[in-house]
């Protein structure tokens, strides 16, 4: 065979088997990023942009870091801050050196945090948007997590999910939290009677606050087939009065276990509540239903929202539960 058709021959050949193989490499580039994990629109509209799954995680949050252990990412924790909680006792971590605190919920320690070299920290809204521009100053990648609704929460599990490359598990916890959901609403849904509601987030000698329809609470009360008291009023939370909950009459009292993160109830003791002035008229007050509820699976959006929601439809609606 002629030499010269040989040599093209062998061209062409090569140029095949080397363009095949840039086709597959590409391929595989382009499936292991998806757009998802390096465009990440957080809670905040702030764009964050990942060029590889996380491998150090710092969470500012006990909410944010709940959805970090529901996902299964324990070993890529690297810092959680003090207030943390659940699914560990992190004080024990910390005394143990298994984990590293990065300081107060409000007020964290960017020396300890820098050092910690995270390459993704998990934040909420509120007081922690403060110091979010200052994190991202200097350099590190920061996922704001704020969500206001159940639906917001699903979306922040799908997120993160996204972001570290837990995908599957995000949609097996995100799934199951919403069939247990749907499966409270079916059975509360065509009750005629639901319970009217009042939830307590603060008492002392001079104010009240409680939850309006814009709060998290409010949904999770009507999730679970009651009604708040304070549906009407169009805010999140709202300081009121003593009189104001005695004109509204619940049929159930909720009341934080702990006091917002500092021990003991702010509320007392249930006899102190029941003694308070023109309370004894209130139907609650009159048929016992003072119910302590836990203060962090109420106050926090996070995976455990299903617990909170089957234990009130549990209260609210006895006879089907």
């Amino acid at each position: 065979m002629n030499k010269k058709y040989i040599l093209s021959a062998a061209i062409i050949i090569a140029t095949i088997i080397i363009s095949a193989s840039a086709y597959i490499y590409l391929q595989g580039q382009t499936n292991s990023q998806p757009e998802t994990f390096y465009n990440l629109v957080d809670d905040s509209g702030y764009v964050t942009n990942l060029d590889h799954f996380p491998d150090r995680i710092i969470s500012l949050a006990p909410s944010t870091t709940e959805v970090v252990f529901a996902l299964g990412l324990d070993q890529k924790v690297v810092g959680v801050s003090e207030y943390c909680d659940y699914p560990y006792d992190f004080q024990q971590w910390f005394a143990a050196g298994n984990m590293t605190s990065i300081g107060d919920f409000s007020a964290p320690n960017m020396e300890v945090i820098s050092s910690l070299e995270p390459d993704l920290i998990l934040s909420t809204g509120g007081v922690q948007e403060e110091f979010v521009g200052t994190l991202r100053n200097l350099g590190h990648k920061v996922l704001v997590l704020n969500p206001t609704s159940i639906n917001g929460v699903l979306q922040n599990i799908e997120l993160l999910g996204n972001a570290t490359g837990k995908v599957a598990e995000a949609k097996t916890l995100t799934d199951n939290i919403s069939s247990r959901i749907n499966a409270v609403v079916d059975k509360v849904a065509n009750q005629p009677d639901k319970p009217t509601v009042y939830y307590e987030v603060w008492y002392d000698a001079t104010s009240l606050w409680t939850a309006g329809s814009a709060a998290w609470q409010n949904e999770i009360i009507k999730t679970a087939g009651g009604i708040n008291i304070f549906e009407d009023q169009q805010l999140d939370y709202l300081q009121s009065s003593s009189e104001a909950v005695v004109s509204r009459n619940p049929d159930i009292i909720l009341l934080p276990q702990e006091g917002m993160g500092f021990g003991a109830p702010f509320w007392g003791s249930l006899d102190a509540v029941k003694a308070r002035p023109g309370w004894s008229t209130i139907s609650a007050v009159q048929n016992d239903m003072l119910i302590e509820v836990d203060s962090n699976t109420i106050a926090r959006a996070g995976p455990r929202v299903i617990d909170i929601i089957e234990d009130l439809a549990k209260v609210f609606h006895p006879d089907l539960f």
